[in-house]
């Protein structure tokens, strides 16, 4: 039972517990000002959690609030706002797709990352998801989202003294939350019930309030279910097949059959990713217990389905043994009408491969498909042309919308004031807006330095904070310390390499040549740090070890310190990060990254690119935003390490480093500033979510909703 926090507040400040609970004010500057003002100590230590802060503020801070005219206004406006953004206001949507609005558009996720007081996300398809939920409450998109509540989350990361990643879990507290329970019609009790090889399943759900989207939560750790069933549920992308394949019956299944309890009846169906897939099988079920065959049932769901690949690589995609989809799916898919061998079909190219794939379901299953780059359009449709034999790899029919981010939720308050006080029109509202984003070259290059600088001393002095926290608690030792960053420098030109571990991402091309790599740091004149952050998988042992390898070099002292990796990415490091550092690196190898969208932050904050044209930034790339490692994004040859860590190299002592050192007598860096400007300039309009979600709107949404069978 989560405690009311509404009976603790003043009358005159009474609604603070709405707005609390409605994670719209995760992006909204103003917002974050009003919890910050009402109690700064406990902002801080709940970690930017007003929920949290509201339960450990006491009733004296909160009534000498209710009588502060300074923050009685600030309250008024910020609800104001909120009441606004909450209102049947004028929208993208309800000036250009009014049809819509009568309609739901149902958005299925394996994770969310909307805030880091919700933790169950693991990385960027989370991120993405929360991005899109909120630019669908912007643009007033009738968007209900739903994904899985994990209880432990995904794990916290700490760094052992022998540089080796360990994982910490931890149970998420309920009532210190942004989250309710889902309130389920009075008929059907607190939990949906489904059959799990031929057990019930009690399957409850938390709702959770980004602007105007509800995100609706499954969660099996309920009354009425065994031990084991509980923490089905427990963990994000755990290593365990059959467990994941429990989690996405439930999440595909149980989904739907949630929307349906709550009288949601949607008309558009978007799933993201191929963790999702289950949800178009148990749509075609329904269809069918209509009168409808099996074949006008699927075409009926098709016409209705969206389906986003973000997997360039085979390997990435979920697969499950015919052993254990006969397990869980025998008598489902008797339900269909089909024998199990015809069922496992929907998942797979050519009969009795002896696996399901997921994605193949989601590609069958949807009449709309979109990989997440031009580039991953071309590798989707390369990989996948076995399922359209009969036409041109170029013509199958998959297309591309280019992921986006929320700038609202990325871009620094620091930067976006600027840009108000610069622009001729208001960013955050119109940034989309090419023209609009061009008039970065008004701001003068003097206070466009002084904001970049502002944001790297944030950055650094946050690491320093955390860094001194950890030692005077005891937990970390003199090494480690070293290791996380103590001798930054907010000077030095800094690189970022924030992503997560993983062998195709190359974190340790950087230090492919170390004496060389040492030369360019070392530079008395000309200094130059490196920052890592990221997590490796728990079950992916090789990626631990490039972790470790990193970290063992981050101590090495003929760095002087000037390396570092900090532990535990979260959303609330990244946004330091992607408005601090002043360079981002990116080298995966070639037609291995579908998208990514870290460097999309980075710039869209004046950080300038060092990337591998490959996934979205061969797409942006257009010679003055930015640095290309070698050519295009042709396939790796045997010699991808050398050459792209040589390109490195010579890009950071040809052109990064004299560029960031040259300045005038005022210490301005004239023409690095005008690299941070043509970032800006071109990445904001075209690589946001907003740009991306008007594409799904026209391309996929629009046409979907015209298909009612």
């Amino acid at each position: 039972m989560v405690t009311d926090i509404k009976s603790t507040l003043p009358a005159r400040i009474g609604r603070l517990d709405e707005l609390a609970y409605n994670l719209w004010w995760s992006w909204h500057e103003k917002a974050r000002d009003l919890f910050r003002a009402l109690n700064y100590t406990q902002w801080h230590l709940s970690g930017h959690n007003p929920v949290k802060e509201l339960l450990n503020t006491t009733p004296a801070i909160l009534t000498a609030a209710a009588a502060d005219p300074e923050f009685l206004n600030l309250y008024d406006a910020v609800m104001a706002d909120f009441d606004t953004d909450l209102s049947n206001r004028n929208t993208w949507c309800s000036e250009n797709h009014k049809e819509l609005l009568s309609q739901k558009i149902a958005y299925f996720s394996a994770e969310f990352a909307i805030h880091r007081s919700l933790p169950i996300y693991a990385g960027g398809l989370g991120v993405l998801a929360g991005d899109l939920c909120k630019e669908a409450s912007d643009l007033g998109l009738p968007l209900v989202a739903v994904g899985f509540m994990y209880p432990q989350g995904y794990f916290q990361q700490r760094i052992s003294a022998e540089g080796w990643q360990e994982e910490i879990y931890q149970q998420i507290n309920f009532e210190e939350a942004p989250i309710r329970s889902c309130p389920f019609p009075s008929s059907c009790g607190p939990s949906i019930q489904l059959e799990l090889n031929g057990k019930s399943l009690h399957v409850c759900s938390w709702l959770v309030h980004i602007g105007e989207v509800d995100l609706f939560l499954l969660d099996t750790d309920c009354e009425g279910n065994s031990p084991q069933d509980r923490l089905l549920s427990a963990r994000l992308y755990t290593a365990d097949r059959e467990q994941r394949l429990q989690q996405e019956f439930v999440l595909g299944i149980g989904g739907v059959r949630l929307l349906r309890t709550l009288g949601i009846n949607p008309t558009i169906w978007h799933a993201n990713e191929g963790h999702t897939s289950f949800m178009m099988l148990e749509r075609t079920r329904e269809e069918m217990t209509k009168g409808k065959s099996l074949d006008q049932a699927a075409r009926s769901v098709r016409a209705a389905t969206i389906f986003t690949t973000h997997t360039p690589v085979p390997a990435g995609h979920d697969t499950f043994a015919a052993g254990l989809m006969e397990k869980y799916f025998r008598r489902y898919c008797e339900s269909l009408g089909l024998s199990f061998r015809d069922f496992m079909q929907l998942g797979q190219v050519h009969p009795d491969e002896g696996f399901f794939n997921m994605t193949i379901l989601g590609l069958k299953m949807a009449d709309y498909r979109n990989a997440v780059s031009l580039i991953h359009e071309k590798v989707t449709k390369k990989m996948w042309h076995s399922l359209w034999p009969g036409v041109a790899e170029d013509q199958v029919p998959i297309t591309h919308i280019t992921n986006g981010v929320h700038l609202p939720t990325w871009i620094a308050p620091e930067l976006s004031s600027i840009c108000e006080k610069y622009l001729s029109g208001p960013l955050l509202h119109r940034h989309d807006d090419a023209g609009l984003c061009q008039q970065i070259t008004e701001i003068p290059d003097h206070e466009l330095w002084a904001v970049r600088k502002t944001l790297k001393r944030k950055f650094i002095g946050n690491i320093i904070e955390y860094l001194q926290k950890r030692w005077t608690e005891g937990k970390a030792s003199a090494p480690q310390i070293l290791a996380m960053g103590s001798l930054l420098d907010s000077e030095t030109l800094t690189i970022g390499f924030v992503r997560r571990f993983t062998e195709y991402k190359r974190p340790g091309l950087i230090f492919h040549d170390i004496e060389r790599l040492k030369k360019i740091i070392n530079n008395t004149d000309y200094p130059v740090q490196v920052i890592f952050a990221g997590k490796s998988h728990p079950a992916d042992y090789p990626s631990k070890v490039l972790l470790h390898q990193v970290y063992t070099l981050a101590a090495d002292r003929d760095f002087q310190g000037r390396i570092a990796f900090i532990e535990d990415y979260d959303m609330h490091i990244a946004r330091f990060l992607t408005q601090g550092v002043d360079v981002w690196l990116n080298n995966p190898r070639r037609l291995q990254e579908a998208c990514g969208t870290s460097g999309m932050k980075a710039s869209i904050n004046g950080v300038p690119q060092i990337s591998v044209r490959d996934g979205w930034w061969d797409e942006a790339y257009n010679g003055a935003n930015g640095w290309s490692i070698n050519s295009g994004p042709e396939a790796a040859d045997k010699e991808q390490d050398d050459t792209d860590a040589a390109a490195i190299y010579r890009i950071l002592e040809e052109q990064v480093v004299p560029l960031y050192y040259d300045r005038d007598r005022d210490g301005v860096p004239h023409g690095w500033l005008k690299v941070v400007k043509e970032a800006f300039r071109t990445v904001v309009p075209q690589f946001c979510a907003r740009r991306m979600l008007k594409e799904y709107t026209e391309k996929m949404y629009l046409p979907a909703s015209m298909n009612k069978t």
